[in-house]
């Protein structure tokens, strides 16, 4: 290895999301902790997805990230800016290393048995996103089941609208190999140049199950106590919404299933809207938060 894990970059930055990053709505004193974390966390998803580095490569490559993390050297500027801010907000760096686990099951796992396995996926590498910007903002525990709810949709949201190209480029696939079974379509599928009725009907079922988690987090920002935060999370919520809408009757091989800046801007507004209005009505941590999902043993481990 002769290049720093910066210099792998895919030049993909936080405007580029399909979601916020720390936008104006987050309280300008927060915003360069979270930024540090995706900084370090957009590292090591670009090394996990390079097509053209070999797989051994990109787990020494996590592994010197999560080092520069953790005071074992200096080698890789992200992980020591982001060393730094947890300092500065006594933060522990458990959030970005269960990232680095989810990582580096992308460089070594390829397939996924059932919508419990692609969960327990999300227990590391969704999931802690949400909890590391809730701990930024000093919010409460009881607040982690609806955003671990909202982060799995959006994970996997992002794997629908990516499923051909992990397929294409990477040999990755994050649609259950059950799902595949159940409609009759196969994993080869995702190689054409647009989707046939059985894998049409397999996005559909995921989206459908999506919407499921989606119902579940839409209490999330009602139970946020800092009012910017609870805007950007019902901002989320209701671009997640949409998403998910279009992925149950477009086809990602073919169609495009992303917003453009005047959908999000429109729709951004009625999450803002909405989350204002939620917020007149807040009811109690205790009544709003959902039950811990009933078939979901990984994350029960991930709270623990």
């Amino acid at each position: 290895m002769t290049v720093s894990a910066a210099e792998l970059r895919s030049g993909k930055g936080s405007h580029d999301e399909n979601f916020p990053v720390a936008s104006w709505i987050v309280h300008p004193r927060h915003r360069p902790a979270i930024l540090a974390f995706y900084e370090f966390v957009r590292v090591a998803d670009d090394i996990a997805d390079h097509p053209g580095l070999p797989e051994a490569d990109k787990l020494a490559y996590l592994d010197r990230l999560e080092g520069s993390l953790l005071g074992r050297g200096a080698s890789e500027p992200e992980g020591v800016a982001l060393k730094i801010a947890l300092a500065d907000r006594a933060l522990s760096p458990h959030h970005a290393r269960d990232l680095l686990t989810a990582f580096r099951l992308d460089v070594t796992k390829r397939r996924y048995t059932d919508f419990d396995d692609l969960i327990d996926y999300c227990s590391v590498s969704a999931m802690p996103v949400g909890r590391f910007v809730l701990d930024v903002h000093g919010e409460r525990g009881s607040t982690w089941d609806a955003n671990d709810r909202l982060c799995a949709a959006l994970q996997i949201i992002n794997h629908l609208q990516d499923c051909a190209k992990d397929f294409r480029s990477l040999d990755r696939v994050y649609i259950p190999l059950d799902t595949f079974a159940a409609h009759g379509a196969a994993v080869e599928d995702l190689g054409a140049a647009q989707a046939s009725p059985a894998l049409k009907a397999c996005i559909a079922d995921l989206a459908t199950r999506t919407e499921g988690l989606l119902g579940e987090s839409r209490v999330f920002s009602s139970l946020i106590r800092d009012r910017r935060l609870a805007l950007e999370v019902a901002v989320i919520q209701t671009l997640a919404e949409r998403l998910t809408g279009m992925l149950k009757v477009r086809d990602p091989l073919s169609e495009r299933v992303h917003l453009g800046k005047p959908e999000v801007a429109a729709f951004g507004l009625v999450g803002i809207v909405r989350g204002l209005l939620g917020r007149l009505r807040r009811p109690s941590a205790a009544a709003a938060a959902p039950a811990p999902p009933a078939a979901d043993p990984a994350n029960q481990r991930r709270r623990s």
